[in-house]
Formats: structure tokens, C-alpha cells, sequence
């Protein structure tokens, strides 16, 4: 008999959405959500942030940082945007797997513990990278609402196709770089996300 999961919390794919959009514009890994992108944010004026407080300075203007370093330097800032993203997807995915593991069978529980410490995990490298790169500490937004899951089986499914095209975009993502040390990063994180993505499927496996 399937179990089905249920959650007081609403969960909203179109962060991923945002995602592919910048890295796989021509990607549709979810065919049955078509909810439109939330509208990106237009630029702030130079000069200044939306409260009307000074912008915080580039890492090159920062006190003892180089013009332009090797690493994380001026090509990594081409990238911030996709890194942002892929915060948000990471955060979003560790709050899913913690939602998920608190009503899943008793035998799947520790890896879906393990899955939401990887996403943690990876949202903080990538916060450090943003760091890096500008001097300054992104503030990722905070996903709130409901999450929906149906039978445990589907969920495993989704689940599994989530990590495996989070695998591909950082993989692609890091192909496109030119910068060394953020390449090496995002592929290690597609590595990483493809064994997330193996984890699930062994929980399908003994599932069905």
C-alpha cells in the first residue's frame, strides 16, 4: 500500500524555474508545472540599494583585495546571479528534506536527514563563494507556505528528478565559467547532486 505524505507547509517550483532560466534556458525538467517565473527584480539605481542605503562595495574596492584576483574575481562575478539562484534551490530543498523526513517510513528517515545536511551544506559554499567574490554576505530569501507531497513513491520520483537536474545545471554552470576555482566548485556540486539524486533512487528501489 502507498503511503501518502501529507504537510501543513506550499512548496513553489518556480525557484528552480528561475534557475533554468539562466543556466538551461531551453529546459523544461518539470513539464506539468508551468507556472510562470517570478518576475525578476528590475536593477537598483547606481549608487544606492532599494532602502536608500549606499551599496556595499565591490570585493576589488575592498581594503586589501586585489584588482583582479585569479579566483573568484571579476569572471566569478558574471555568475552571481546564477549563484544566488542556486542558493535559494539548495535552501528550498533543505527545507523539504527536513518537511519530508518528519512523515516518511521510519527506514528512509536518516537519509533524507543526511539529504537536507547536503543541501545545508551546499547553500553555505556557495554563500562563502558570493563572499568571495564581492565582500559582502548574500541574504538569501526565506521560502514560507505549505508543502504538498502525495504518495511516497511519487514523492521519491520528484525528488529524484530535482537532484538530477540540479546535477546537470551546476555541471553546465561550471562548464561555462572562466573562472577556475567557481568551476571547480560547481562541479563539484553536480557530482554531489547526482549522488543525491543515486540516494533517492535506492529509496525508490525499495519502495516499489
Amino acid at each position: 500500500m502507498e503511503q501518502t505524505i501529507h504537510s501543513p507547509e506550499t512548496y513553489d517550483f518556480r525557484k528552480y524555474d528561475q534557475i533554468w532560466q539562466r543556466v538551461a534556458p531551453n529546459l523544461e525538467p518539470y513539464p506539468d508545472l508551468r507556472e510562470p517565473a517570478v518576475p525578476a527584480v528590475p536593477p537598483l539605481p547606481s549608487g544606492g540599494t532599494a532602502s536608500g542605503a549606499p551599496a556595499v562595495p565591490a570585493a576589488e574596492t575592498l581594503p586589501g583585495a586585489e584588482q583582479d584576483p585569479c579566483c573568484m574575481g571579476t569572471a566569478a562575478r558574471e555568475e552571481l546571479e546564477v549563484l544566488e539562484g542556486f542558493i535559494e534551490a539548495e535552501l528550498a530543498d533543505r527545507r523539504v528534506y527536513q518537511a519530508l523526513a518528519q512523515r516518511a517510513p521510519a527506514s528512509a528517515r536518516r537519509t533524507l536527514r543526511d539529504l537536507a545536511n547536503a543541501s545545508g551544506a551546499a547553500a553555505k559554499r556557495l554563500l562563502t563563494a558570493c563572499y568571495l567574490i564581492t565582500g559582502a554576505c548574500y541574504r538569501p530569501a526565506v521560502a514560507r507556505g505549505r508543502i504538498p507531497f502525495g504518495d511516497w513513491c511519487s514523492t521519491l520520483r520528484e525528488r529524484y528528478h530535482v537532484e538530477a537536474c540540479n546535477g546537470m545545471n551546476y555541471l553546465r554552470a561550471g562548464e561555462e565559467t572562466t573562472d577556475p576555482c567557481l568551476g571547480r566548485l560547481l562541479k563539484e556540486l553536480g557530482e554531489a547532486s547526482y549522488r543525491q539524486a543515486d540516494q533517492l533512487m535506492a529509496l525508490l528501489e525499495r519502495a516499489l
